[in-house]
């Protein structure tokens, strides 16, 4: 899934500078090169302690940049300005142009060429379909501008900008966009083509008749057009029906809860203080149907967001003979089995839902406009091992040098694993044996299974010199791996039944406080519950009861998915700060932790203040810049985060620490919410001053891995949590031993027609620059594949060869040749990138299937000759050297245990084994 993009441009203020604007930008573009080589100056003086030398250079040079670059600035925020006010002032309005040479360069030749260092790639949605934006293809129908200067991106939001005799308009940003500053804008004309369709019949005159709303909220639920989504139909092999569907209020209980009141006009924490809280169970949660759909995923339809929990609610309204009719959000009755009901929506889901007169008035729109739904984020078939990160783990502050110890031995087991046997350098490059999914992979993933042996390239080599290294760096930031998943948060289904269908207020439901329920851990009798942002110490340890029958139900039948779900009488939302409308939790099974995690919440409640509500405001172009502004400008919650992480990381936390970090998490929430609110609390003097104290604290030694920092920008190393995980993980250098009985590549077998001799050293150079130019952008360590532009590069590096031959097959020969024959060095991602397909189709044609590799050795044996992957000699050898004993990871618990090395069947530890035996009895009974 989510595997298709669109390719577009992103640019940022300065491509619309008029030309007077444009000499003064030149200018600042100067300055700017001069301070960034002032500060690596200023790097190397510090590291050598020259202090002269840096006070002479501060004088000379960062006073004189920095007085004539705010010179410079005002010249041109007051043409900007000047702009700004005429277009306000004059019924024609004079429009920026966005600059051609933004988009495209001429090379030697005087050729116009794509600028691929402003292109990016975007996964398809709503508003890419609308636009008839086919995959892959380089859109000009929509561009991302990031913003500098604020009065040029207050024109061109009020008043679009053209290019190439087209207009362009403001659409909007999506809650990610706001934070980095980023803004997209659409051609005018399709954009009107297909509003309706976007926004389900609403218009901005419909919503101002109704009071209008908070502009950053209208924004944001129009941004959900622009989110990755697959097509209901493609996804589900049929039509979306709207018909089948219905919205109903959200399920609310009070819950009994003991809190750490702040509040915050004094900053004035109360311990203690017991009170019910509202819990919305439901908030961005709703059903569907386990007849039609067995996995949880996240839906979007036009102002519709969140999460859908597979249940069957048809077979609960049967066992517990109750009426299946129920009241929408608008009042009207449903009958759940005569109106076929398949999807149930909560309000808060429907994010307009005040805007529309009733479901049908929605309804009506959504056939009316040919409007989608759209899917994204299904739960996997299965759930991989997660990894830890460095907030999670620096609350649990006072751990002993035993415990550092015992959660970075499995990290540091995983880096000497790097190229111990071939099997484990392929896990490296993600390629597993035993995985049959295998439209996630690439190509060159893909090729690698059948024909290990490109392992053996020097390229491939390096590659995985650089996959250790960034795992090394990953862990010593405090990433780690554990025995834990990713997996979606859900509320209690049952519970949400039982007052949907029951009217039961104060639903019972099948978990009961302080529980869970996780089918991933059945044998795991307790799990920690995480959630990121984890800024407080938010470590929710709690009884996994999958295995328990509660009020004559066993609970297995009712929650049938890998989600997690929580009971709708804790307070496990609060503690973690999470929403059910796609939320995961990474869930801990982890023994070692979970008993430290329990040490540290000893005593510790979540924590509350009161929070203001948006205001409602008419919707105008003006209105709509002045909200962007606002939220640009309303703080950096990064800042307030790396405070947090500041005291946390200090050799000893007391109790004036854990006060700040609380003040700060409350901060923290009234910036995120201060571009709908305008609202943030004041400090008292007394609480400044002691959080500005931390706020001048050097960032932690441990910053240098997890943030890319420098050396002389970082605290020295302490004996903090984190700092302590630094030392403990080890490096190792990388020895390939392994692979000397594997054959050398037989480069031959990437080609359609060994005997095809082709060889262009034109082609060849034309690889050789791009790959220069971008060939970072494939680094194959890299966490987010799809924040990069190979796609539009990949396309381009076509259209080149294409000039010189036109045949696929020729132009691989040349390059096969010439990478893996002459330069076997040089880093190939590029190739398989482009040609991957041909090249694994070709790999296969030309290996065939009759022999297969030792996963230990490396040597290519007769097929059906391995056993457990290992060949004779390697099964001997293993045997002798364990002394008849192996190494075996329980598949429930992650667990390594030592068996006899000629038992090929027992895949659980002991103590797994005893509980899925006599569930299996009890099964097998029954």
């Amino acid at each position: 899934m989510l595997d298709k993009q669109i390719n577009l441009f992103k640019v940022d203020t300065n491509a619309f500078l008029t030309e007077e604007e444009k000499e003064i930008g030149v200018r600042l573009n100067e300055l700017r090169k001069q301070k960034y080589e002032n500060e690596l100056i200023l790097k190397k003086i510090k590291e050598k302690n020259k202090k002269d030398e840096i006070n002479k250079i501060l004088l000379n040079l960062k006073n004189k940049i920095k007085k004539e670059n705010k010179i410079y600035k005002e010249k041109l925020l007051k043409l900007a300005s000047d702009r700004v006010i005429y277009n306000d002032t004059h019924e024609k309005k004079i429009i920026r142009n966005l600059d051609d040479k933004y988009l495209f360069y001429k090379n030697q030749d005087n050729d116009k060429k794509i600028n691929l260092r402003n292109v990016v790639s975007m996964f398809e949605s709503t508003l890419s379909r609308s636009f008839d934006i086919h995959t892959n293809e380089l859109t000009y129908d929509i561009f991302i501008v990031e913003i500098y200067y604020y009065d040029i991106a207050q024109d061109l939001i009020i008043n679009g900008f053209n290019y190439n005799n087209k207009h362009y308009v403001y659409f909007s940003s999506s809650a990610g966009q706001i934070r980095t500053k980023k803004a997209v804008f659409v051609e005018e004309e399709k954009y009107n083509n297909c509003k309706n369709k976007l926004m389900c019949g609403l218009t901005i005159d419909k919503i101002n008749e109704k009071g209008g709303m908070n502009v950053n909220k209208f924004l944001a639920y129009l941004a959900l057009s622009n989110s990755a989504t697959e097509l209901w139909e493609t996804v589900f092999n049929k039509k979306f029906d709207i018909d089948r569907c219905i919205v109903v209020d959200d399920f609310e209980t009070n819950v009994k809860c003991k809190v750490d009141d702040i509040n915050y006009q004094t900053y004035e924490i109360k311990p203690n203080v017991i009170e019910y809280m509202p819990i919305p169970h439901t908030d961005g949660c709703g059903l569907i149907s386990s007849d039609y759909c067995l996995k949880n995923f996240m839906v979007r339809l036009p102002w519709i967001k969140g999460l859908l929990g597979s249940f069957d609610f048809k077979k609960f309204i049967k066992e517990n003979n109750c009426s299946g009719k129920v009241r929408d959000a608008w009042g009207k009755e449903w009958d759940i089995e005569k109106d076929n009901i398949q999807i149930i929506f909560t309000k808060s889901q429907l994010k307009m839902k005040k805007y529309y007169d009733s479901w049908e008035q929605y309804k009506e729109y959504f056939k009316k406009y040919n409007c989608e739904a759209g899917v994204c984020n299904m739960e996997e078939n299965r759930i991989s091992n997660a990894k830890i990160n460095y907030q999670m783990l620096q609350t649990l502050y006072n751990m002993t040098d035993k415990e550092i110890e015992d959660i970075c031995k499995y990290p540091n087991e995983k880096i000497k694993e790097t190229c111990d046997t071939l099997e484990h350098m392929l896990n490296f490059f993600g390629v597993y044996l035993d995985d049959e999914n295998e439209d996630k992979k690439s190509y060159f993933q893909k090729a690698l299974k059948i024909y290990p042996e490109l392992i053996k390239d020097q390229a491939s080599r390096d590659n995985l010199r650089d996959l250790k290294n960034s795992l090394v760096k990953k862990y010593k930031g405090g990433k780690l791996d554990v025995v834990g998943k990713f997996t979606f948060v859900l509320p209690d289904l049952y519970a949400f039944c039982e007052w949907l269908f029951m009217n039961i207020k104060e639903p019972i439901g099948l978990i009961a406080d302080q529980e869970v329920f996780c089918k991933l851990y059945k044998n795991k009798k307790e799990l920690d519950c995480l959630r990121s942002p984890s800024l407080y110490i938010e470590h929710a340890v709690r009884k996994n009861v999958c295995n328990k029958k509660y009020r004559n139900q066993k609970l297995e039948d009712w929650f049938k998915t890998d989600a997690v779900y929580i009971s709708t009488h804790d307070l496990i939302s609060r503690i973690l700060q999470l929403d059910v409308d796609g939320d995961r939790l990474l869930v801990l099974a982890q023994k070692k932790i979970i008993e430290i995690a329990k040490r540290h919440m000893n005593g510790i409640n979540p924590l509350y203040y009161e929070m203001k509500k948006a205001n409602e405001e008419i919707i105008t172009s003006k209105s709509i810049y002045n909200g962007l502004r606002l939220a640009f400008t309303g703080g950096n919650i990064g800042v307030i985060s790396n405070d947090i992480t500041k005291i946390w990381n200090q050799d000893k936390i007391t109790e004036e620490e854990l006060k700040a970090v609380r003040w700060l998490c409350m901060e923290t929430n009234f910036t995120i919410d201060y571009a709908k609110t305008l609202f943030k609390p004041e400090r008292p003097k007394e609480v400044d001053e002691v959080l500005k104290k931390f706020h001048k604290m050097g960032l932690p030694y441990f910053f240098y891995y997890a943030k890319d920092k420098e050396l002389c920008q970082v605290d020295e190393i302490n004996n903090s949590t984190l700092n302590r995980i630094v030392k403990e993980i080890k490096d190792i250098k990388l020895m390939f031993n392994v692979l000397k009985p594997m054959d050398n590549i037989d480069y031959r077998l990437l080609l359609k027609d060994k005997r095809d001799e082709y060889f262009n050293e034109e082609i060849n150079n034309i690889y050789n620059d791009f790959n220069k130019k971008y060939g970072d952008n494939l680094n194959i360590d890299k966490d987010d594949m799809n924040k990069n532009n190979m796609i539009a590069v990949c396309n381009e590096l076509k259209k080149e060869f294409y000039r010189i031959e036109k045949d696929d097959e020729k132009i691989i020969n040349s390059l096969i040749k010439h990478l893996y024959e002459k330069n076997g060095t040089r880093k190939k991602n590029l190739l398989w990138s482009t040609y991957g397909k041909q090249l694994y189709n070709n790999l296969k044609n030309n290996i065939g299937e009759k022999t297969e590799v030792c996963m230990k050795c490396g040597r290519r044996v007769e097929k059906g000759k391995l056993v457990n992957n290992k060949c004779d000699k390697c099964r001997k050898e293993e045997i002798k050297n364990l002394g008849g004993k192996k190494k075996v990871t329980c598949i429930d618990c992650g667990k390594e245990f030592e068996v006899d090395a000629r038992n090929m069947k027992k895949i659980r530890c002991d103590e797994c084994q005893k509980i899925y035996r006599k569930e299996y009895d009890k099964n097998r009974k029954k």
